[in-house]
């Protein structure tokens, strides 16, 4: 079952962001521990092309999502690692109708959306077929995610949730704090309605909720989350470094 297909029945699906790892194994690693999805964030790291086509490839045999974060809401960035066979794309800072129709408009495939057809490639494990049938099983499977993260998308939130192939809404809390003038103050009442207000036009709209949060956030919002996301990969490094650093320690 795909990451979409849990989402539609309402299931909770787990991933993490990873911003350095570039070995392929990284899926079996995450498959095994029982995560849905990988995120690999290129707006803020530096992978190219070639490296997350060989990532997507190993996930996907493997049945785990690989979702791309990417820097901005372009073709050349969100129509390319869905080429390259990533199951999603998110885009940061959406704060308008007219970008999360953008993003839309490159992530999926007629009727839905305006995505430039290619078959025989990676997003369709290299096999041909039928063009119609080639994009209804992508529309079927790619998530579209916009990433809400500033005051002015929070208050243009009923027009973004109600953008039709629009999949998901989820909340860089971080960055939604500085907007706010409260940065780094994530438990903050102003950041909690915020979000909560957000959640609100999910429900409303049907959308799915997302958090890319530590554990107090998201057990506060646990009953609407369904897109649950937490850490990265330098923080789970670091800490399982650091954790084995001390037990040699204290021998």
């Amino acid at each position: 079952m795909t990451v979409k297909e849990k989402l539609k029945k309402g299931e909770k699906v787990s991933g993490v962001m990873i911003r350095i790892v570039r070995n392929p194994a990284l899926a079996y690693l995450a498959e095994n521990g029982g995560l849905d999805f990988v995120m690999y964030d290129c707006e803020h790291s530096d992978y190219n092309m070639e490296s997350l086509h060989d990532l997507f490839l190993m996930g996907n045999a493997l049945g785990l999502a690989s979702l791309v974060r990417v820097p901005d809401g372009t073709k050349e960035w969100i129509s390319r690692v869905l080429d390259q066979g990533a199951s999603g794309v998110m885009v940061p800072m959406i704060e308008t109708k007219e970008q999360a129709e953008n993003l839309v408009f490159y992530s999926k495939y007629q009727p839905v959306g305006g995505r430039g057809f290619s078959g025989g490639i990676a997003h369709c494990n290299y096999k041909g077929g039928k063009h119609a049938e080639i994009m209804k099983a992508a529309n079927d499977k790619v998530i579209a995610i916009a990433q809400i993260e500033t005051k002015k998308a929070v208050e243009n939130i009923e027009e973004i949730a109600a953008v039709p192939g629009i999949d998901a809404l989820l909340i860089g809390p971080n960055d939604l704090s500085v907007s706010l003038g409260i940065p780094g103050d994530l438990m903050n009442p102003m950041e909690l309605e915020a979000i909560a207000k957000v959640a609100r036009a999910c429900k409303k709209q049907g959308k799915n909720f997302g958090l890319h949060a530590g554990e107090g956030m998201l057990k506060k919002f646990a009953q609407d989350l369904t897109l649950v996301m937490c850490g990265t990969d330098t923080d789970i490094i670091s800490q399982g470094l650091k954790q084995t650093a001390e037990m040699i320690k204290a021998l």
